[in-house]
């Protein structure tokens, strides 16, 4: 029933939709993932599972769909690298993971650069 619905707001058929799915959730080749969303096996299948990557509403399901894996991922992430500055036996990691905290919190350090500028300058410009 909910992926009924799901096609329904999509747009999508059922074979697209199991196909976008089996591919943002485990990668691998789009022949595999044909066959596992039910197109026919071989080449004919690999060809229009392909063709139906290339439609405009496939693509933008794929897109949404890829966004809201990563969003999940990047909090499991936030919270290794909060772990890591936390509790990591080294203390190279401790530090490295809480700078990483602090640059994607908008608080990195300013970078150091040694800027020397020698030399003359000399601009002519001809009007006439």
């Amino acid at each position: 029933m909910a992926n009924a619905i799901k096609n329904a707001e999509t747009g999508l058929t059922e074979k697209q939709t199991a196909l976008v799915e089996h591919l943002v959730a485990n990668g691998g080749t789009i022949k595999r993932a044909a066959e596992v969303a039910g197109y026919k096996e071989g080449e004919s299948g690999r060809v229009s599972a392909s063709k139906a990557l290339a439609l405009p509403k496939v693509q933008a399901y794929m897109m949404q769909r890829v966004r809201d894996e990563l969003g999940v991922k990047a909090t499991l992430a936030v919270h290794q690298v909060a772990k890591l500055s936390m509790t990591a036996k080294s203390e190279y990691v401790q530090l490295e993971a809480s700078k990483d905290i602090l640059d994607r919190a908008g608080l990195k350090a300013p970078d150091k650069h040694m800027h020397l500028v020698a030399g003359d300058i000399k601009v002519n410009i001809d009007l006439g």
